[in-house]
């Protein structure tokens, strides 16, 4: 799959989530690197800003691959 095709992908799947799932998916991320954000921080940060960092450790870990 082309690197345009996998961000457009990603980019719908998590449009679609909402804060809880977002949340849930961050936490327990598991990919080269550690998210270790805490509880605390999540639930004060908007959902876009939720959606970005998770987008961005997606497409970090896929253009490492």
């Amino acid at each position: 799959m082309s690197s345009a095709r996998y961000v457009d992908r990603q980019v719908t799947s998590i449009a679609a989530l909402d804060r809880d799932e977002l949340t849930r998916r961050i936490r327990n991320y598991k990919g080269r690197f550690k998210l270790d954000f805490t509880e605390d921080y999540l639930k004060k940060i908007s959902v876009e800003r939720l959606r970005h960092i998770l987008l961005a450790a997606l497409i970090t870990q896929k253009t490492r691959n």
